[in-house]
């Protein structure tokens, strides 16, 4: 038997415990994907493996190894972290990069390993629509496919068990829409396809239908849990204890019966032969897939919670401006302590983020982080996904641009922001970009659209300002963020790296970020981000059109801009929103944070 390596084994020795265990498999590559059984943004310990056996700490990238290769494959935002954290390690940057410039990670294996090799991946938590990219690459070369085998169990000594954390309810007033209505909205949708059933693995999905929420992944308010939704019957699977008793009967009363997580491929396994299951192709893994009969008819669509949820009630939109308040009160009491102590005493990235973590917890209704603060200082900045650590961080001395993109979890909503700051003496370089990405924004932020259109068309709008001065970012320019749920959601996305899919279409109560960029790796990173919401505009003979509504409400810092730059109607947006943001966040702050908001919302 391999033996377990312990947490303080080192990244070539992982790797090489793990090609024991592949070759006692007669596994040619074994790959890891950043996926859990939900295929979630950001995992729980147990199924972080591919950072347990590479030391990249990004949220996206996939591991192949093999006997003689180790790699991993992520795209441009984590380049430089990646590159960081694997030198040393024996384990490869490969770089993703849009369109054709770059070899996937299936065609790689398709095209490095021998006929008749077989590649190995747990198919728990490998995506239907991946393992089907993998499948065609794979047998076109003559390479198998196995997906029964998780190896981590054979090397991996302190593998976390599943989250123990406690569910509890997202309730009235916060909670605007019962879950047995919610209930009702879904079954409709069932029948409209034909289903009698429903599988939903996607945790952000089950906690928004149930009105449920859980401590299980940082900084998201999500629980691990599947869900099988019959037209009369839903079972919710989740780890035994983590549903108090009371919860439980709450939820029986709707017609909502909690079972034990591992009964769920069980419960797949004994559909009714002649019915329908609806699934969503993105959403579901492989491997539980595998479990349904072959007698049940397969349905495919995009979850119908996925569009639900992601247009907000207009009773959540007015809990989420007055988070947007809250929020931006705590960031004027950060700004003014920071800009009176800049210079009087140490400060370091790592201040940024205790400082600022600290005024919003003192914020009614704040629960947590909605991610891990990102303070960048000069280069550091051009990292988008950058996190400073007590082991490497920056201190704020000298001259430079310091990029701060934070946000929270409230019980009444999610943040996400992004400012730049002038430390000391900006060069004209500085301000030019700085100056560009508002513009971006502003750009972006004032525009109107057709009613339906798919969200990736709208980026260009963001890039238009900096693309004519010869800059880009390899970014997108918008994201979908979730009601006191994950700051990331779909499916809306605004981004021209995303295909614009019938699904990604724009409708009225989604939230999304606006947050164009420009990097200057070695140099500075600029980033400019509010959130914006979507609203009704105009009927017009050419069909519905609708507009952005600002959420945020924090002043952006004109000392970072060269104004001759903007346009009287630049000006006069940033003016009215500024104006918009004193009148807002005035009542909730007095002194010195007071005196900072009128100051840092003076019109230009």
């Amino acid at each position: 038997m391999n033996a377990r390596l312990p947490e303080t084994s080192s990244i070539p020795e992982r790797i090489a415990h793990l090609r024991g265990a592949m070759a006692r498999e007669g596994l040619a590559a074994y790959l890891v994907p950043s996926a859990d059984p939900h295929l979630s943004e950001y995992l729980p310990g147990r199924w972080q493996g591919r950072q347990w056996l590479s030391g990249f700490t990004g949220s996206a990238g996939t591991l192949v190894v093999t006997d003689g290769f180790a790699g991993v494959w992520t795209d441009s935002r984590y380049w430089e972290q990646a590159d960081a954290q694997l030198a040393g390690t024996g384990v490869e940057l490969m770089k993703m990069m849009a369109g054709q410039q770059s070899q996937p990670h299936f065609e790689w294996l398709a095209q490095n390993l021998p006929a008749g090799s077989t590649v190995g991946v747990d198919g728990a938590v490998l995506g239907l629509a991946a393992a089907r990219a993998l499948t065609s690459a794979l047998s076109a070369r003559g390479v198998k496919l196995r997906t029964d085998v998780d190896l981590f169990d054979a090397i991996w000594l302190q593998r976390p068990t599943l989250p123990t954390e406690t569910v509890f309810e997202h309730a009235a007033p916060h909670a605007t829409v019962a879950r047995s209505d919610k209930l009702e909205q879904i079954r409709r949708a069932m029948q409209e396809k034909g289903a009698q059933w429903h599988f939903v693995s996607t945790l952000d999905d089950l906690a928004w239908l149930f009105n449920l929420r859980g401590a299980d992944v940082s900084y998201n308010p999500v629980f691990v849990a599947h869900a099988l939704i019959g037209l009369e019957r839903v079972s919710l699977f989740v780890a035994e204890g983590k549903v108090p008793r009371a919860l439980a009967e709450a939820l029986a009363r709707d017609g909502i019966h909690v079972e034990s997580y591992d009964k769920t491929a069980d419960a797949l396994a004994a559909l009714p032969g002649g019915t329908t299951l609806l699934i969503d192709p993105r959403r579901i893994t492989f491997g539980l897939l595998q479990s349904v009969p072959s007698t049940v008819k397969i349905v495919e669509s995009v979850n119908p919670s996925t569009f639900l949820k992601s247009r907000k009630t207009e009773a959540d939109a007015e809990h989420v401006r007055a988070t947007m308040d809250q929020d931006g009160a705590a960031l004027a009491e950060f700004f003014a302590w920071f800009e009176g102590a800049l210079g009087r005493e140490t400060m370091t990235e790592l201040t940024v983020d205790e400082r600022l973590t600290a005024a919003r917890a003192r914020r009614p209704d704040y629960i947590s982080l909605s991610f891990a603060t990102i303070a960048g200082f000069n280069a550091n900045g051009a990292m988008p996904h950058y996190r400073a650590t007590a082991a490497s961080h920056s201190i704020l001395e000298g001259n430079g641009l310091l990029l701060i993109d934070s946000g929270a979890q409230y019980l009444s909503g999610t943040t996400d922001i992004t400012r730049v700051l002038p430390i000391g003496t900006l060069s004209d370089a500085q301000r030019r970009d700085c100056t560009l990405v508002l513009k971006g924004m502003m750009a972006l932020s004032r525009a109107r659209f057709p009613r339906g259109i798919r969200s990736p068309m709208l980026d260009s709008i963001a890039r238009a300002p900096i693309w004519e001065a010869g800059a880009d970012y390899g970014h997108g320019t918008g994201h979908g963020v979730g009601y006191f749920l994950n700051v990331h959601e779909g499916p809306q996305i605004i981004s021209h790296y995303a295909p614009a899919e019938p699904w990604t279409a724009m409708e009225e109560g989604m939230i999304t970020s606006v947050e164009p960029g420009i990097y200057r790796p070695g140099k500075w990173g600029v980033r400019i981000e509010n959130l914006v919401l979507n609203r009704a505009a105009e009927k017009t003979e050419f069909g519905d059109f609708l507009k952005f509504e600002t959420l945020t409400m924090c002043p952006i810092d004109t000392r970072c801009f060269d104004l001759s730059m903007l346009r009287e109607d630049e000006r006069a947006w940033l003016n009215a929103y500024h104006e918009t943001v004193r009148a807002r966040i005035a009542p909730h702050v007095s002194g010195e944070a007071k005196a900072w908001l009128e100051t840092r919302t003076q019109a230009i």
